[in-house]
């Protein structure tokens, strides 16, 4: 049985496959810039920079299967000390945009899709500094280079006063055990600078840049595809949620609610779902196609007052998601 992980709980284990054609990058320890985010070159646990095709190796190695079974959810309710925006009337940043999602390039492999669960959604497995292991949900966002995983930010930092986590690992559509498309290990971790001094919610946004992996040797996104992103697009969507929350299925299968949001206040945005534990990160799907299992990220699962009382919030997804999103974008290998 698998339990909840709180903010200051201990964590469990998790796990992987194997990858190939991993790309250079950068030891520095970490990038800043000054439109208000964060990189670190991703490690392995005892420090070291996945910095080549062997390392990121052994980082798949070392995500047996028991070491998935085992792993806990990570998920946190909301503190009354966390920041907030200093917003009182929150408004969009500038003018609405758009990135298109993007099919896969590579044939062959099980692309079909069920009813409302996407091949571009999947699980992360991270080790914490405490050196338990975690889980969050999380999706391939679509870009140019096509290396991208957009989740939430406390699903790669721990915030305020914390560390980055290492061993970072997306599994597409894992279910149940099974690795449709293998595993990808992350060359670098990026989020807001906010998240990580502050812990503001409204920042809480991350995007891993991954290595060649999974089943083909291939880039992320040429496996399995890429959703597309929006922001400014106002705070009433309509939205459909994907991610593999604890109170359904085990964390074992995606799961997902469809709501229309509403403006949370502080840069926030809220909508119904009774998904918990282990939905941190996941999607929330404008025009999600269940056919093609693409949509239009329009925000990721942040947190709740009270988690598994049929809401939980977001981050809005305004000029700073482009930001970190080009941020990441640039510091990807081609």
């Amino acid at each position: 049985m698998k339990f909840a992980l709180r903010w200051t709980a201990m964590v469990g284990l998790s796990a992987a496959l194997v990858l190939t054609g991993a790309p250079a990058a950068t030891a520095s320890p970490e990038t800043n810039d000054r439109n208000g985010n964060t990189s670190s070159v991703a490690r392995t646990s005892d420090g070291r920079a996945i910095t080549n095709e062997k390392i990121a190796k052994e980082v798949a190695e070392f995500w047996t299967p028991e070491r998935m079974a085992s792993a806990v959810d990570l998920t946190f309710a909301r503190s009354p000390k966390a920041a907030e925006s200093a917003s009182l009337t929150p408004k969009p940043t500038g003018p609405a945009g758009t990135v298109k999602p993007m099919a896969p390039s590579v044939q062959g492999g099980d692309v079909r899709t069920m009813l409302n669960e996407s091949q571009a959604v999947g699980k992360v497995y991270f080790t914490m500094p405490n050196g338990g292991t975690a889980s969050c949900s999380a999706s391939t966002v679509a870009s140019g280079k096509r290396r991208l995983v957009m989740t939430a930010g406390h699903c790669v930092h721990q915030g305020a006063g914390g560390q980055w986590y290492s061993n970072w690992q997306f599994v597409p559509r894992y279910r149940n055990g099974v690795r449709p498309f293998g595993t990808f290990v992350a060359s670098s971790l990026n989020t807001r600078t906010a998240w990580i001094n502050s812990s503001s919610y409204a920042e809480d946004m991350g995007i891993a840049v991954m290595y060649n992996g999974g089943s083909y040797g291939a880039k992320v996104v040429d496996t399995v595809g890429g959703h597309g992103l929006r922001w400014n697009w106002g705070y009433s969507v309509s939205v459909t949620a994907l991610g593999y929350p604890s109170n359904l299925g085990g964390g074992e299968s995606q799961y997902y609610c469809q709501s229309t949001t509403w403006n949370a206040g502080g840069q926030q945005i809220r909508m119904y779902c009774n998904m918990t534990y282990g939905s941190s990160g996941g999607p929330w799907l404008q025009e999600y196609n269940d056919q093609t299992g693409f949509g239009y990220i329009n925000s990721v699962v942040s947190h709740g007052d009270n988690p598994g009382n049929g809401q939980f919030d977001g981050p809005y997804f305004d000029d700073d998601i482009k930001s970190l999103y080009d941020f990441a974008e640039g510091l990807s290998p081609a």
